[in-house]
């Protein structure tokens, strides 16, 4: 009796799992709008198949919401673990937020659809974890110096919250580049790239004569 019921076990997280992916790239593909018809379909199930997993758009939303949570809690507890191995903090915590950044932008229907319908993941345990391991991150980055002492997980947070999702890669990177100062203790080197300049700067009102 046993195998049975771990063979449909192992079938349900399959099937949960097909619906989370078609959720989401669906959501990103049409808008937080999408019908639970058309995530049914993009998951090859019926429609009552999606129903029995999750009974309302709002459960799947919040489902979707804390498997990202999830991810971004792996990746940050990946990165402690490149950090203890010898990687530096600072590199680490650099590619780290550029990545949630750029999740972020790619989950954006996502969230919209998350604020629309109220759906709270309720994943604490994750969230814990990703807050450790930012904590750790942020730890590890202050004792070699790179890190400015007053810098919190709170911050992180902050931080993004306030990404611009909605914008091309291109100004994403150049937001990053303007907020690490922010967090580090070294100075922001003078930009080699000028092809983005901050809107409002003399060269983003069509300054000439400069390369």
């Amino acid at each position: 009796m046993s195998q049975p019921r771990t063979s449909r076990a192992d079938a349900a997280r399959r099937t949960r799992a097909r619906v989370l992916t078609a959720a989401r790239e669906q959501m990103v593909l049409h808008g937080p709008d999408i019908g639970m018809d058309e995530i049914a379909g993009a998951a090859g199930l019926a429609v009552g198949t999606l129903y029995r997993h999750f009974p309302a758009k709002a459960d799947l939303v919040a489902a979707v919401v804390a498997e990202y949570v999830e991810r971004v809690a792996d990746d940050a507890e990946a990165a402690c673990e490149r950090v203890t191995a010898g990687s530096r903090a600072l590199d680490e915590i650099t590619a780290f937020l550029g990545r949630v950044i750029e999740a972020s932008a790619r989950d954006r229907a996502v969230k919209a659809a998350a604020h629309a319908l109220g759906a709270d993941p309720g994943d604490k345990v994750a969230e814990d974890r990703a807050s450790r391991a930012v904590a750790t991150l942020l730890l590890a980055g202050q004792a070699d110096g790179d890190i400015h002492p007053d810098v919190t997980v709170g911050d992180i947070y902050l931080l993004f919250a306030t990404v611009p999702a909605d914008q091309p890669a291109a100004a994403r990177a150049r937001w990053l580049a303007l907020m690490l100062p922010g967090l580090t203790t070294h100075p922001r080197p003078t930009p080699r790239d000028r092809r983005h300049p901050v809107p409002g700067s003399r060269q983003g009102a069509g300054a000439k004569g400069e390369t």
